[in-house]
């Protein structure tokens, strides 16, 4: 279906106006900076693609030459993504979210607590305890194998990390920690004693509350 086929409110710009930017996914909210697609995929195909590739690759490792390499992008286009993800970085290192308490954590992931699957994400802090970056590790059923600590140290290394504090959602409501929690905090644990970086709280987040290994001192 062509961009010009959709009903008018369901345009990003008209669904914009009509219902502010709350309303609008992460590739509408692209497609109204790209303003038009390229041959063969029309602003909102092109958008989930171009997003695709950023969250593969990382927001702080994406590079100009990553997005041109996106068939029928062109420089001029990725020139314009690029320039609003580096945007992006420079006024959130200038405005970095503390994050020193399990209950901050929980209102940082208001968007997955109401999520049918388990995402397990992951937050980078700096020495001061400021947030570097929260990044989405698995989603899926939490399990050892799932969770690896290659897919947390990894981020945490390039990022510079000085510590990391996990979380997960469980979509029962459920917040008592289960085996497969309590394993697989034992092993990012283990693994952060090994790099140096240490993992200073996992919590478990429901819609309407949160579990904290670090306040039930099993950390």
């Amino acid at each position: 279906m062509k961009i010009k086929d959709l009903q008018k409110i369901d345009l990003p710009r008209e669904k914009l106006a009509k219902y502010g930017s709350e309303k609008l996914k992460d590739y509408e909210l692209l497609a109204i900076l790209l303003g038009s697609g390229i041959k063969g995929l029309n602003v909102l195909e092109l958008s989930k693609k171009i997003l695709e590739l950023i969250k593969k690759t990382g927001v702080r490792k994406i590079t100009l030459e990553n997005l041109i390499k996106i068939k029928g992008l062109g420089k001029a286009k990725a020139s314009q993504v690029f320039a609003v993800l580096e945007l992006g970085k420079r006024l959130n290192t200038d405005n970095k979210s503390e994050i020193l308490s399990a209950s901050d954590v929980w209102n940082f992931c208001a968007d997955i607590r109401v999520l049918q699957k388990e995402h397990f994400v992951a937050f980078y802090l700096d020495t001061q305890n400021s947030l570097i970056e929260r990044q989405t590790i698995s989603i899926g059923t939490l399990n050892s194998s799932l969770v690896h600590p290659r897919e947390v140290f990894e981020p945490a290394l390039s990022f510079h990390a000085a510590s990391v504090i996990i979380a997960h959602n469980h979509p029962s409501g459920e917040l008592k920690p289960s085996s497969e929690d309590r394993e697989v905090t034992k092993r990012l644990l283990e693994a952060g004693k090994i790099i140096g970086i240490d993992i200073i709280d996992h919590i478990i987040l429901g819609k309407k509350g949160y579990f904290s290994f670090q306040q039930a001192k099993l950390l």
